[in-house]
């Protein structure tokens, strides 16, 4: 089937989705509701710390990720519902609750998992560190030799940087900054008696943590080897506790305690009316710093009228505060998991060079446009390197004589990207070199704004997408002169071109010098530089003009062979699905029923084994040492599988607000391997979560990994390792 899309007598601007159908007859509640399966998102993560079959460190990384997570989510989804509310945007959900409602469920189920956060770490993960002679103390369990060095380290390098900030009639309350740690301080004057408040930021540029030399500690394992792996670790604001008294000489330290503050840090541009988004862009982020708080997070220990007062002067309901043990912020454990105790990891996992570019392992690199002109090359993403595949791909694009220019989409990457610098290569050799940079990319902006405008030093195009739509796809193009005239070689990619990411990343992406893709590319980068309304495409979606509409003529073409008595499925793995109109489809879908796999690795607003409305849709989700990020969109087509990759997931903001590529996979072994791959996922011989719904109608995940003799199922991450080692042994 063609997915060429476009319509003559149509205006076919990126900008104007087509009108959704309307909705079929089904019940009432029968979407998830998105915020709390976000929550039972990270509960999984949770659920991988508390995992003790998992290497040690490896547990410590999923504390900090569950940490990291939360702190986006309020950030984010908590204070979006919060101002929706303010401002009486307070509309129902799709699961049919209000925001107030849904705000309710958050706050029981987000205490409950805060909680049970720092009870895996203190109950579980701390003692399993201190057997390993890894330990997080106090400083007053520290010897004093320890003690004696932290003190010197204490008045070079924290006491300069801090600065007590006192509330009284002549200072206000300060200002504190979201995710910062701080601590509130009563000291007293010893001459009139009189006590006063004061607030202490712990200097977030300094380390979390401050490792001391584990050597003589008695609990440390006299068979340990004498090495920088085994440490004691001192957080920082409990150094700082210990030295109040060199910020306030001359009065007498009363308490103290430990406090952190979520804001909201989502952004709002009104692109409509800037002139300018990049400086547009720029004055909202100012503008972030001093969003509305939105949780408090105290140490436990806080006297009333100290807590009275925080609530008070942050203006924060007192369901929004969170009171836990010490220590807060425990995103900061990165540092811990990053010690070098080889044996307390994943082993180390070693990307191959995919197959197509380098049937026999060379020192020299191969020849990308030899390869491709060869055959579609499919990678996968970080069991394929990035570095000897897209990076290369575009390194050699820089540097080749013969290459007239280089068009690409940047959403994420890393400062010192080598992507930016082929760029900046490839400018530099007087070839046209178009960036597409969205820096609207959230919690990136400031980065995506300093290196785009490195990109224009160098003389690159740089373009910012297109007005109320940010460019979400993974494209690349390269235009090359060649003895039988201009050929075209792209890549189009699941994930972003970040070299570090793409080492953690599970992603997909195919490069191609296929004359229809070529010719989509050019039209797409035209569109989004230029002006091209009635650009049409023969093996791309896009959004938000056709991914939408594409899949549910795919969906339905399933449910009428199904209802012919035909083969018939729909096998898909996204990071999110929480569309009503591609939900409805796989219930109508179900009902007919066309068999239906989902692997979400995040948050589904589909309820699955519904009697009635979803017996025939199974819903996996997949975590573990890789974060999986890959989306395949694949249909039957009467035994002749369709498969689609891309950048787009299932929610409104990819098919409605977003430029995303969906492209067709079209050599038969690459297909099969896709389809396999979503069948291994699903697979109830492999590790991972089944949705089910309970009795009252809730969505429920439950883990599955052990097998019925108590040992571990499949790790899929583990088998694909593996079978990438075999078949670069076999070359």
């Amino acid at each position: 089937m063609s997915t060429q899309t476009g319509d003559e007598s149509a205006p076919g601007t990126l900008t104007a989705p087509p009108e959704p159908p309307v909705p079929g007859e089904l019940p009432e509640g029968r979407f998830a509701d998105r915020e709390l399966s976000w929550l039972q998102f990270n509960e999984r993560v949770l659920e991988l710390a508390e995992d003790d079959g998992l290497p040690l460190l490896e547990r410590v990384r999923f504390l900090a990720i569950f940490a990291s997570n939360m702190d986006e989510f309020f950030m984010v989804r908590v204070a979006g519902l919060k101002r929706r509310i303010a401002t009486g945007m307070a509309v129902a959900a799709a699961s049919g609750r209000l925001p107030r409602q849904v705000l309710e469920m958050i706050s029981i189920k987000a205490h409950e998992l805060s909680a049970r956060h720092a009870e895996v770490f203190a109950r579980q993960v701390q003692p399993a560190l201190a057997a390993e002679g890894i330990t997080l103390v106090h400083f007053d369990q520290l010897h004093e030799s320890e003690k004696e060095r932290l003190h010197k380290f204490f008045r070079k390098m924290i006491f300069p940087v801090l600065t007590p900030l006192a509330v009284d009639p002549a200072h206000p309350f300060p200002y504190i900054s979201g995710l910062s740690l701080n601590l509130a301080v009563i000291v007293r004057n010893p001459t009139t008696g009189k006590e006063h408040f004061a607030r202490v930021k712990v200097p977030p540029l300094l380390p979390r943590f401050i490792a001391v030399d584990a050597r003589g500690r008695p609990h440390r394992p006299e068979d340990a080897p004498d090495d920088d792996g085994f440490r004691s670790f001192v957080p920082l604001e409990d150094v700082i506790s210990s030295f109040l008294y060199y910020l306030f000489p001359g009065m007498d330290v009363v308490e103290h305690h430990v406090f952190r503050v979520t804001r909201n840090e989502d952004l709002e541009v009104e692109e409509d009316d800037a002139e300018n988004i990049l400086k547009a862009l720029e004055k909202e982020l100012l503008r972030r710093r001093f969003g509305p708080a939105v949780r408090l997070e105290l140490a436990g220990g806080f006297t009333p009228r100290l807590r009275e007062m925080l609530i008070r002067e942050l203006g924060i309901a007192e369901v929004d505060v969170y009171e836990l043990p010490s220590p807060l912020d425990l995103t900061g454990l990165n540092l811990v998991a990053d010690l070098e105790r080889p044996e307390l990891h994943y082993s180390q996992h070693v990307a191959s060079t995919a197959r197509g570019l380098a049937e026999v392992e060379s020192a020299k690199p191969v020849d990308m446009f030899d390869a491709i002109r060869a055959r579609d090359i499919l990678l996968h993403h970080p069991y394929d390197s990035f570095s000897t595949s897209v990076q290369q791909f575009l390194s050699q694009a820089a540097a080749d004589p013969y290459v007239l220019a280089i068009k690409q989409t940047l959403y994420r990457t890393s400062g010192d990207s080598p992507i930016v610098d082929a760029l900046i290569d490839a400018a530099e050799a007087g070839k046209q070199v178009l960036a597409i940079v969205e820096i609207k990319a959230r919690f990136d902006e400031e980065a995506n704004i300093s290196w785009a405008r490195k990109l224009e030093r160098a003389g690159v195009h740089v373009v910012y997408g297109i007005v109320g739509l940010k460019t979400h796809c993974k494209l690349s193009l390269v235009v090359r002169q060649e003895q039988d005239g201009l050929r075209r070689y792209c890549h189009v990619g699941t994930g972003n071109y970040n070299p570090k990411t793409a080492r953690q990343y599970e992603d997909i992406g195919l490069l191609t010098c296929a004359s229809d893709v070529g010719q989509d590319l050019t039209r797409l980068f035209n569109q989004l530089s230029g002006y091209a309304p009635r650009s049409k495409f023969h093996r791309l979606l896009v959004a938000p003009r056709s991914v939408r509409s594409g899949l549910l003529e795919r969906i339905e073409r399933e449910i009428a062979a199904a209802q012919a008595g035909r083969p018939a499925w729909v096998k898909m793995k996204v990071n999110s699905v929480v569309d009503e109109e591609i939900i409805d489809a796989f219930y109508r879908a179900s009902m007919a029923g066309v068999p239906v796999d989902l692997v979400v690795r995040g948050i589904s607003g589909v309820k699955a084994g519904v009697p009635g409305l979803s017996e025939n849709i199974r819903v996996r989700s997949v975590l573990g040492r890789f974060l999986e990020h890959s989306r395949i969109y694949a249909f039957a087509n009467e035994d002749d599988p369709e498969v689609f990759i891309g950048s787009a997931d299932l929610m409104h903001r990819n098919l409605d607000r977003r430029v995303e590529v969906l492209v067709r996979v079209t050599d038969s072994g690459q297909v099969e391997e896709l389809v396999n791959l979503i069948d291994l996922s699903m697979a109830d011989t492999t590790s991972s979560w089944h949705l089910d719904t309970e009795v009252g109608g809730e969505p429920v995940w439950q883990r599955h990994y052990l097998d019925e003799d108590g040992g571990r199922l499949l790790d899929l991450h583990d088998h694909l390792m593996s079978t990438r080692r075999r078949r670069s042994t076999d070359r």
